[in-house]
């Protein structure tokens, strides 16, 4: 449906509810009637159409222990139990349904992904970081659908695209309008529900320029508050937003409020009082929390990890005379997606068909381990994988003559674990859809020239604010840092090849095309110089397994953390 005919419709609709009048309450006057709607989101799913492994297919529950969560087929009969338990629902989701996506979702273009969503019954979609991985005009696609312009129809014969919107209110082109929807209302319990969607404003600073290119991103806060305002006016009183942007957290259970100070808290406090709850994304946390609005109302924010391992489920009662929520009333909880239910057949029958046709690509050996790699860090926030994807990016790039490789800790997605093999007896396989589900962007290596200076700065600026990104390095770099020291002032003993860094001297360095352009914050790296091109990040990593044969752990000794 073409944006011009949505809106009318909503129009349309919308000012049919203002016909509705509420008579003031006089004494001994029975309370206004109410109806109950669920929301059911979850965000951060990333095409995990099988049950992610390793540490990122567990949930902490609140006893501070660990259960295996979960997998679309589970998600699905969660999602099926939790509508059953209520007369009216919708199942909405926070962002990046798409992109950094095992292989079975990626090999075609996340197409079996959307498919999913569809069976699943998803009412709207807030647009994330990942959903621009190959740009607007791919996000139009994955909206209306048709075969993909390089690829074709390798899933299916056709694609039909998604049943639902994508919404964005603070994204649009350059010139000032709105490239996205910036809401969807659904009538539920017969009254209109208006559901808003939000993305990071700092979203060019997580996607390669090209992907964005003739797009802006607006504060979010304004853009929720003029869409709150606008629904309002057209009579529309209990409204949502799916907002992908979030808070880090303390290790904590899935309904624990322990959120650190962050962006998605800041919105929360800010956004008109008329928004009656917040479901965030982006930082794949799990909390349940309840911020008060600028009113001083109580209002859900919550979010539910990633991955599709929690579903985050608030329960609205409504006045059926003002159409707006009771808010004392909300009732929030983030559920397991448990393994131990029976999994939904029809998503497992899509689930089949996907790995049937990804299995030729994806159980290609590619190299062996001996024993686990995980993708998280120790103390310091050195990573065994991520050692090995650096040196795998050094040896990818030596005819460029680098000395240093440096990745970033966001672009490596899973572990690689000694029991997940392709036939499953942990005989330390690494298959080329493991090897994918680590580093699914398809990032293009690039060496570029760095004064030391550069270096230590670059290092620097694993501290910005609040956030802590730890880089994971080559063999070749060592260095020490006190994460107590002021800001600017935290790294020493900067080493390349056993010799001290010279401030003033040249290093070629490798670093993946995102980080080149100053992704994630690493704005240094664009000050680099005489670029040269490499391999795709995922084929430097499956050349290295292929060269070094039961591969082991690198001992954790680059980057030494001081008190």
């Amino acid at each position: 449906m073409r944006l011009s005919t949505r809106l009318a419709v909503f129009a349309a609709a919308a000012l049919a509810t203002t016909a509705v009048t509420t008579a003031p309450a006089s004494a001994g006057q029975r309370p206004d009637p109410t109806t109950d709607v669920r929301i059911i989101t979850f965000n951060d799913f990333h095409g995990n159409l099988e049950p992610p492994s390793g540490s990122s297919g567990r949930v902490r529950q609140s006893d501070g222990t660990t259960v295996d969560a979960g997998g679309a087929a589970y998600l699905a009969t969660h999602v099926k139990a939790l509508r059953s338990q209520a007369r009216n629902s919708l199942v909405l989701s926070a962002g990046d349904n798409v992109g950094a996506s095992p292989v079975i979702s990626a090999l075609f273009h996340d197409e079996p992904t959307i498919d999913f969503l569809n069976q699943l019954g998803v009412s709207a979609s807030v647009v994330g970081n990942h959903e621009f991985d190959e740009g607007y005009r791919e996000l139009q696609r994955m909206q209306s659908g048709g075969c993909h312009p390089t690829d074709g129809c390798q899933f299916g014969k056709t694609f039909e695209g998604a049943d639902f919107p994508f919404l964005g209110s603070n994204v649009y082109f350059t010139n000032g309008l709105p490239a996205l929807l910036p809401f969807t209302v659904k009538f539920s319990g017969g009254v209109p529900v208006g559901v808003i969607g939000a993305t990071l404003k700092d979203l060019p600073t997580v996607v390669t320029p090209e992907a964005i290119k003739g797009l802006k991103f607006g504060d979010e806060v304004e853009a929720i508050n003029r869409t709150a305002n606008l629904l309002d006016f057209f009579g529309v009183k209990s409204q949502v937003v799916l907002l992908h942007q979030g808070d880090n957290t303390e290790a904590a259970g899935p309904n624990d409020c322990k959120t650190l100070p962050g962006p998605a808290t800041a919105i929360a406090k800010a956004v008109s009082p008329k928004v009656d709850a917040i479901f965030t994304g982006h930082s794949h946390q799990q909390y349940n929390c309840v911020i008060t609005d600028p009113a001083g109302q109580p209002r859900t924010v919550i979010q539910g990890a990633s991955f599709g391992r929690l579903l985050s489920v608030v329960d609205l009662k409504i006045n059926l005379k003002t159409r707006d929520v009771v808010r004392t009333q909300t009732k929030a909880f983030n559920e397991i997606v448990t393994r131990t239910v029976t999994p939904d057949p029809a998503v497992a029958a899509l689930i089949a068909d996907a790995k049937t046709k990804a299995a030729p690509i994806a159980n290609r050996q590619v190299g062996t381990i001996t024993a686990d790699l995980p993708a998280a860090g120790n103390a310091a926030g050195e990573s065994p994988l991520g050692d090995v994807i650096a040196d795998a990016q050094l040896a990818g790039t030596q005819s460029n003559n680098a000395v240093v490789a440096i990745t970033n800790p966001g672009g490596i997605r899973a572990d690689l674990t000694y029991k997940s093999s392709a036939n499953g007896e942990g005989d330390g396989v690494v298959t080329y859809g493991e090897a994918f589900t680590v580093q699914p962007f398809a990032n293009i290596m690039q060496t570029i020239t760095l004064t030391g200076a550069n270096l230590k700065n670059v290092l620097e600026q694993q501290w910005q604010g609040t956030v802590t990104r730890i880089l994971q390095i080559s063999s070749s770099l060592r260095y020490s840092y006190s994460a107590s020291a002021p800001q600017g002032s935290r790294v020493s003993g900067i080493t390349i090849n056993g010799t001290p860094v010279d401030p003033a001297a040249s290093y070629r360095v490798s670093v993946n095309n995102f980080l080149a352009a100053g992704g994630d914050g690493f704005t240094e790296f664009t000050k680099g110089t005489d670029i040269a091109g490499g391999p795709v990040d995922l084929d430097a990593l499956i050349a290295y397994l292929g060269a070094h044969p039961n591969l082991a752990p690198p001992a954790a000794d680059r980057i030494t953390r001081l008190p």
